[in-house]
């Protein structure tokens, strides 16, 4: 009986916490429509927009990656180059983008193969590789599996001409390219990830990165000592966001929104997940700890349970209703008015069932130090990589 009332406790703190996280989800968003509005009024011509170099690795075959590629060569942007690179000229993402590149003739493209990484972050090495060859001093970095609109260059680089903002980075929606278990993680993209921005946005000012998308100044860039000092770190886009802001620069979210594309199995979809939960337990630990509490559905289930055996089946009733509102209103409010995502609008009932996800991972990013990203093991200790094990490397262990 004691144990009962004692999970009902826990039920009633977390649903109490659900909601305080739900507020300042809906100031936050009220702040990014208002900074939008302001941005969108102040947007510079396009004869005053500056050259830009758009840095981009690739790994591989992905789904949608010949659209993902292209959209970057329809810019509307008056100059800009665009750089691809791969570890290695075998691979099969390169033929996409000679093809693509190709037939884009007007807008400088360069290939590069960059061999094999020597730091334990391959994407932070990349960057520093395409770095030494960009020609313009404004980088705009992006990962492969991301689409963007026309008017994204002209969007995401217009807060740079701001002398004292160094980086720029935006939010994203998840695109499903797949089954159910990528929708989870589009879908999670679009609410859990956005909702967690625009607060940290609204109470502290951003002092990270989302890799997805990160417009920066080369000389921002050289301030923190370049590229090489992101090698050891697992979360790099946190940290050079983190970095800059502690040089001395300002840090801004763009009101642009990309799509991010997911194409994922249950593994692939558990992996990439569990490895973003750990990489924010290692690189925000307070804040990481406390995101346990901002989750509704699994306090509104457990109170619902505890409630109903206490006898209360209307107390039960009443926190899971409460909850399941919370998330529901959660998701029309980030997932929809904010990042523009279809499935928030049409299933939101859906995120019932991510918020469910969301914390089974949570608590799951406790129990390793290790990660999985494409074909690499890693080890962690605190934010940074101690291990890094490809598949090839594994497969020549005795």
């Amino acid at each position: 009986m004691v144990i009962l009332y004692l999970l009902l406790g826990v039920a009633l703190l977390g649903t109490l916490t659900s909601t305080i996280f739900l507020a300042l989800t809906i100031a936050g968003t009220i702040l990014f429509h208002r900074e939008a509005r302001r941005a969108r009024l102040s947007q510079p011509a396009s004869g005053e927009m500056p050259p830009v170099s758009v840095l981009k690795p690739v790994h591989g075959p992905e789904a949608q990656l010949k659209e993902n590629i292209e959209s970057f060569f329809r810019q509307d942007y008056p100059a800009y180059e665009i750089l691809i690179a791969a570890d290695t000229e075998d691979d099969a993402a390169l033929t996409v983008a000679r093809e693509v590149s190709s037939r884009y003739p007007q807008i400088p493209c360069r290939i590069l193969v960059t061999g094999k990484p020597p730091w334990p972050n391959p994407p932070a090495y990349c960057f520093y590789r395409m770095t030494e060859v960009a020609a313009h001093e404004i980088l705009v970095t992006s990962d492969s599996d991301v689409e963007v609109a026309p008017d994204y260059l002209k969007e995401v680089v217009a807060p740079l001409l701001d002398p004292k903002i160094g980086m720029v980075t935006c939010l994203y929606r998840g695109k499903n390219a797949a089954g159910f278990w990528s929708g989870m993680t589009a879908l999670g993209m679009s609410v859990e990830m956005t909702a967690g921005v625009l607060v940290a946005n609204m109470l502290e000012g951003m002092n990270f990165g989302l890799g997805p998308t990160i417009a920066v100044k080369k000389e921002a860039v050289a301030r923190i000592g370049g590229y090489a000092v992101l090698g050891d770190y697992f979360a790099n886009d946190y940290m050079i966001g983190n970095l800059i802001a502690k040089a001395g620069y300002r840090v801004v979210l763009s009101h642009h929104v990309i799509d991010h594309v997911v194409s994922q199995t249950f593994r692939k979809m558990w992996n990439s997940q569990l490895r973003w939960a750990k990489s924010t337990r290692y690189s925000r630990p307070k804040g990481h700890f406390g995101s346990g509490l901002i989750f509704a559905v699994p306090f509104g289930v457990l109170g619902f349970v505890s409630a109903s055996l206490l006898g209360r089946l209307d107390w039960g009733l009443w926190l899971l209703a409460t909850a399941c509102v919370n998330r529901l209103i959660e998701t029309w409010m980030v997932g929809w008015t904010v990042v523009r995502d279809p499935v928030a609008r049409q299933w939101p009932w859906l995120y019932l069932i991510r918020d469910l996800l969301g914390f089974v991972i949570w608590l799951t990013s406790y129990t390793a130090t290790r990660a999985v990203w494409r074909s690499s093991n890693y080890e962690l200790r605190k934010d940074k990589i101690v291990l890094r094990e490809t598949a090839k490397t594994a497969a020549t262990k005795p």
